[in-house]
């Protein structure tokens, strides 16, 4: 359906609806009053009168209809169609009356009929009807137009909005479906390309990604194997020497390679992460492992750490290992401090608070410690990634546990919470 079409056809049926109502109201004539016809019936019946009958007026030429009334009021006759109650019905309807008279004596009155109510009547019902009927016509088009608007110009808009949304929260895999016959038909094709288009450059972006964090496992794991040669050749030689200055040049060697292999195992435990290829067994244990995990990070007594509860977890005990190294090893490397480990159950979980004395971090760097790469300001220009926490977090989460930090007026505490079985 064109516009010119639907312009043509309102103006058809508006000019139809308004011709017709013009010859409606040109054919309704009142009809005039016949005198000489009604003076032969006003004779008739002067004549007939008593004996007035149908058959008083079977050869009279009026063609309005009339009523005959006594003195009284009394109907005597009226023709057929013709109804009237009595003579105020008459005056209210403006009827022509004419006295009748026998033997020089009013004894009636004829009453014809005026019919110009019943017409303008007739012709107002007739219009209401017609003008209702253009009215409805003109509606129904309009509504069909309206449909036929909606459904080629705004739907494929709100088809349009929708394809937009899925593209701003990157589902690039909805394509955009339109009608043949749309009037946008190569305006919506090229949004459609545009969507392959960047569905495609994300996938490369996705492979080149990936690539170079295989790229960086794969390196942090070699890296790793070197480090370890010279951490052995280092304890060989602190075994083997027995002068002091040398001593103290392998012991700087020593850990600066257990500084070097932490931060690759960092390295690498984030770009497994990355690749969902970091892999976590969760099995129930005693609580008496962690016991044993403590005191492998325990150089030099540094530790203080109450008896653990008995209890049965559910952790993975490779990674707990780790979650508690690098908190360990943070405490060491940041405060400098003694470090006090105490442990309660509480609401389904086994609680440890890994608590130092050193400077701690500001409040408002608190809720970004468990970002990734994220390094607090009092660094103090010591080696690190920013990894140790967020991978710890990453861990903990995943064997159904929490991790969290709190600042203490004399020092840095955080909380680790394991999962009882």
């Amino acid at each position: 359906m064109r516009i010119k079409l639907v312009i043509v056809l309102i103006l058809a049926v508006f000019t139809a609806g308004i011709t017709f109502s013009i010859l409606i109201i040109n054919n309704k004539n009142i009809s005039e009053v016949d005198l000489v016809a009604i003076n032969d019936v006003v004779k008739t019946v002067e004549k007939n009168w008593g004996q007035v009958s149908e058959e008083t007026f079977h050869n009279s030429d009026i063609k309005q209809s009339f009523s005959i009334i006594d003195h009284l009021g009394n109907v005597i006759y009226e023709t057929p169609g013709n109804h009237i109650n009595n003579i105020y019905d008459g005056i209210k309807n403006r009827d022509t009356f004419i006295d009748l008279k026998h033997n020089n004596m009013l004894v009636g009155k004829i009453i014809i009929r005026n019919n110009e109510q019943e017409i303008v009547e007739q012709m107002k019902s007739e219009l209401v009807t017609f003008i209702s009927l253009t009215f409805g016509l003109l509606m129904i088009i309009s509504t069909l137009y309206i449909i036929y608007i909606y459904r080629t110009l705004l739907k494929p808009f709100q088809q349009l909005q929708n394809f937009a949304v899925n593209v701003a929260r990157g589902n690039l895999d909805v394509p955009l479906n339109m009608d043949k016959n749309n009037y946008f038909g190569a305006f919506t094709e090229s949004f459609d390309i545009l969507r392959e288009e960047l569905n495609a450059a994300r996938q490369r972006e996705y492979e080149t990604n990936r690539s170079k964090k295989e790229l960086v496992a794969t390196l942090s794991h070699d890296i790793k194997t070197p480090v370890a040669s010279i951490k052995a050749v280092s304890e060989l030689m602190l075994m083997q020497t027995k002068d002091e200055k040398v001593m103290k040049q392998v012991n700087i060697i020593y850990s600066k390679a257990e500084q070097i292999n932490l931060l690759v195992t960092d390295m690498f435990h984030a770009t497994l992460e990355e690749l969902q290829q970091l892999k976590l067994i969760v099995t129930e244990n005693s609580s008496e492992i962690l016991a044993d995990m403590i005191e492998n990070v325990n150089y030099d007594h540094q530790i203080v750490y109450e008896s653990i509860p008995q209890c049965i977890i559910l952790t993975d005990p490779v990674r707990m290992q780790q979650v508690i190294d690098n908190i360990i090893s943070n405490s060491y490397k940041y405060a400098g401090t003694k470090i006090t480990i105490k442990s309660q159950i509480n609401q389904g979980y086994l609680e440890l608070h890994i608590i130092d004395f050193g400077c701690g971090i500001s409040e408002d760097e608190l809720p970004l410690l468990f970002n990734k790469y994220y390094r607090g300001k009092n660094v103090g220009g010591k080696n690190g990634s920013g990894l140790g926490l967020f991978i710890s977090k990453y861990f903990m989460e995943n064997m159904s546990g929490q991790i969290s930090c709190y600042i203490r007026n004399d020092g840095f505490t955080i909380v680790l919470k394991i999962k009882l079985a």
